[in-house]
């Protein structure tokens, strides 16, 4: 954790409409240099220095998790038995497999946390970020953003879904990429898929840079290639309304 907090600001020479216009022509946009320069930097550091991640796996509607320490324990062919179910969930189903770090919706929870990943998810549920989020997409209806980090090492992958989920009121989903060096070589390429699920449109993971989509729509993470020289970390998460 970091000795004092994150001071998040937008970077001022955003322009909000325009962005708007980029959005409502396509149903996303990628905004670069969302923060000034110290505060992603800072969160990207953060990131980096944290223990407590836990890698996710779904096997269909099942979700399963596994500290570091749990997977460092398990045999080799304990992994190798791992890494051949991920893969044959993913050759005809919805399949993932990434590290996340949650933070939680509760707005006592978050106030009463000392996690910069929760500071960021309240700051991005109101103010000026809230202000140019509704503005971008138009939903003025949005009141606050969930966030979880995720951290794709090599191997993981997150396979096409559209994150349309009854009673979520999902206006939005965003990406906010926080690794400083990447090639798109690498992996880890969000992309869009049109009617017949053919890719047609991808963003790679750039550092500060928020990645805003309208839900639903079809999108997947591209598998994280060996030659990566780091996780592509990211903090994701939708921007929704209240019930009522």
């Amino acid at each position: 954790m970091p000795e004092k907090p994150i001071a998040f600001a937008l970077n001022p020479d955003l322009d909000g409409m325009a962005l708007a216009r980029k959005y409502a022509d396509l149903g996303r946009v990628q905004i670069n240099d969302f923060l000034v320069a110290e505060a992603a930097e800072a969160l990207h550091l953060a990131l980096r220095a944290r223990s407590d991640w836990v890698q996710l796996v779904n096997s269909g509607d099942k979700v399963f998790e596994l500290s570091r320490p749990a997977r460092d324990a398990m045999a080799t062919n304990q992994r190798a038995v791992l890494d051949d179910a991920v893969y044959a969930g993913a050759r005809s189903g919805f399949q993932y497999r990434y590290e996340s770090i949650r933070v939680p919706d509760d707005a006592a929870a978050r106030a009463a946390s000392s996690d910069p990943l929760a500071h960021f998810a309240t700051w991005l549920s109101k103010g000026e970020a809230r202000d140019l989020l509704r503005t971008v997409t138009g939903a003025e209806a949005i009141t606050f953003a969930d966030a979880q980090a995720t951290a794709y090492a090599p191997g993981d992958f997150l396979t096409a879904h559209d994150d349309d989920v009854a009673g979520k009121r999902r206006h939005a989903a965003y990406v906010f990429g926080l690794t400083p060096v990447w090639r798109p070589e690498w992996g880890g390429l969000l992309l869009f898929h049109d009617g017949d699920g053919t890719a047609m449109n991808g963003f790679s993971p750039v550092h500060n840079t928020l990645n805003l989509f309208r839900v639903p729509q079809v999108h997947s993470v591209t598998e994280v290639t060996r030659a990566a020289a780091y996780r592509r970390y990211s903090i994701t998460g939708w921007l929704r309304s209240s019930a009522g």
